[in-house]
């Protein structure tokens, strides 16, 4: 891919910052909650950018769009949260053009999931496309784009055995329950917090520990009670957190608060407490550990667990990665057909000229000029030829900026006024993936 241009001046990147080299502190400062997500994409409308994805997980922030410079998301993204500019040069990545198409590959179908093969990430693409979407901040690329995307994910999990096992951070936390705590079906075990990672734990509690003594609490108590309608489990006051913490043998904190809402001063506790924090950033203070009795665990040390399903899984990346090269393929096919599209458009417009041309020059000169048919006839031949242009340039060995350039410059159609269509053409195809 030499290029990856919508326009002459904009290009397509891939910014952000991951559990690869940001720990959650960091993570945690550059996280973007819906506030300042909508913020953001007001302040990418004014200052003129054409499409714009975020996405903001535990995991990852990531910003995908085109801009003159990379520094332009790099700004939104620190101007909407915690971070910096100096922090994101030091744990922060760039990728341009075809490293930021792959890059959105390998994130939508899990290769770079912090627990290989986590799937949740796929949901929560979709979620941030349509949002964008909706912001009318998604141009025509984009949008085949994220849709490849999805479908890749598809065929990765359906045709590959890399989601096999323990798969996403939910399910990896309750497996380190079910093998830290004995008898964990008697267990008190407290979830704080029902947004997705929440609720996904919750569902594979209830699943894998046959555990009756499971309660919920949330700010907004209804969602509570939505998700322990489907699955039978209890839900508490969140007035009573502090109560229910106490009776607590495991405490799951999943909430996406800004601030810790558990700390040392907030427990007073006579028996020991596994306590888990899914949250970023972190919802639950360091200096819990300083009372006895309590274990903390972060989903970042949840991630480092290593157990026979991801080595199995760690097979099936070639075959994955196959998939994607072929996703790739068609994406980029589809790209350069568009690109050339304005210059055969263009073609045709100039060989339909000439035609008209001299037919008015024939028609003056030649009695009974048969004008339907000669017109039949022209429109087979200049069909024919603008199809061998097409096919020429369709060639995976044509250098195809070099033969636009060619042939708009030996029909002069460079400096055609181009009409409506056409202008549309170039402004939401012009782009380059080979």
């Amino acid at each position: 891919m030499e290029n990856f241009n919508m326009s002459s001046s904009t290009t397509f990147y891939a910014l952000g910052l991951s559990y690869k080299k940001a720990d959650a502190a960091i993570r945690g400062k550059f996280s973007l909650d819906t506030k300042a997500q909508s913020d953001l994409f007001l302040q990418a409308k004014a200052e003129g950018i054409e499409s714009l994805i975020v996405i903001s997980t535990c995991n990852r922030t990531e910003i995908y769009g085109f801009a003159n410079h990379p520094y332009e998301l790099i700004k939104l993204l620190c101007k909407n949260s915690n971070g910096s500019v100096e922090e994101f040069q030091e744990v922060g990545y760039i990728y341009k053009n075809e490293e930021a198409v792959n890059h959105m590959f390998r994130v939508g179908t899990g290769l770079d999931s912090q627990i290989l093969g986590d799937f949740e990430i796929i949901s929560q693409i979709k979620i941030a496309f349509n949002y964008s979407k909706q912001q009318g901040l998604v141009n025509t690329f984009m949008d085949r784009l994220v849709n490849t995307v999805i479908q890749a994910s598809k065929k990765v999990k359906t045709e590959t055995k890399i989601s096999s096992g323990a798969t996403s951070v939910s399910f990896a936390s309750v497996q380190y329950i079910i093998r830290n705590v004995t008898d964990i079906g008697n267990k008190n075990i407290l979830l704080f917090g029902t947004g997705k990672i929440g609720r996904n734990t919750c569902e594979n509690l209830v699943k894998h520990t046959k555990n009756s003594h499971i309660a919920l609490i949330n700010r907004t108590k209804n969602k509570a009670e939505l998700l322990a309608g489907k699955l039978n489990v209890i839900v508490k006051d969140y007035a009573n957190l502090q109560e229910e913490v106490q009776k607590a043998d495991v405490l799951v904190v999943a909430t996406g608060a800004k601030n810790p809402t558990i700390d040392k001063t907030s427990l007073n506790l006579k028996k020991p407490l596994l306590i888990l924090d899914l949250s970023i950033p972190r919802n639950v203070n360091t200096n819990v550990e300083e009372i006895p009795g309590i274990t903390l665990i972060h989903l970042d040390h949840l991630s480092q667990i290593t157990d026979d399903n991801l080595e199995r899984r760690k097979q099936h990346i070639p075959a994955a990665e196959a998939i994607i090269d072929d996703m790739k393929l068609e994406l980029n096919t589809w790209a350069n057909d568009r690109k050339f599209a304005p210059t055969i458009h263009a073609l045709k417009a100039k060989l339909n000229d000439i035609v008209l041309a001299e037919f008015a020059l024939q028609k003056k000169k030649t009695t009974n000029f048969d004008e339907v048919q000669i017109d039949l006839i022209s429109s087979r031949i200049i069909q024919k030829l603008t199809n061998h242009f097409a096919s020429h340039l369709k060639n995976e060995n044509t250098s195809l900026d070099q033969s636009i350039d060619f042939i708009e410059k030996i029909f002069q159609i460079g400096q055609l006024a181009p009409n409506k269509s056409s202008i549309q053409i170039q402004e939401k195809y012009k782009v380059n993936l080979s």
